[in-house]
């Protein structure tokens, strides 16, 4: 349909631009941007509690639309891509679905214990020098380094 972005944006444009866009906002806002903040927020609208943040709804919204917009409607492909091909190629699709529930219960889990997700400690956190945030980005940072080698050698190297 629409072939407006490319592949993928530079990490040198994506990377700086993404900082700059969390300090402004901080400073604006006086709030860090986390994607499961949004996530929580919106749930809480789900639920009636009164504590809501609206604009963070409209960001959960943006994320889960902006990822439908370019990965289903912009790509004319003609089949619905899900970012796990590498995966299926290897693991049949029951497994491979199977295997990403499960991550995600997982990081949702670790994501409420953290207090935070990982691009929200990450950037967030750690653009606000927080020890806590430090500590948890060294930490999801090791357990991917970790996980992936692991993948790895049980693939042999197919993943």
């Amino acid at each position: 349909m629409f072939d407006l972005l490319p592949e993928r944006v530079p990490w040198f444009i994506v990377g700086p631009s993404l900082g700059v866009l969390i300090v402004l906002f901080f400073l604006v806002m006086n709030q860090p941007l986390g994607a499961s903040g949004a996530y929580v927020h919106s749930l809480k609208l789900v639920q009636r509690k009164a504590d809501v943040v609206v604009w963070r709804i409209w960001y959960f919204l943006g994320i889960f639309l902006g990822g439908i917009l370019t990965t289903q409607i912009l790509r004319d492909t003609g089949k619905v891509r899900s970012g796990y091909a590498a995966m299926t190629e290897v693991i049949q699709t029951g497994p491979t679905v199977l295997l990403v529930f499960i991550g995600a219960v997982v990081m949702g889990y670790g994501a409420k214990v953290a207090g935070g997700c990982t691009s929200g400690h990450g950037m967030c956190g750690t653009s606000q020098r927080s020890v806590a945030s430090m500590v948890a980005t060294g930490t999801f940072m090791t357990t991917a380094i970790l996980t992936t080698l692991l993948v790895r050698i049980l693939s042999g190297g197919d993943l």
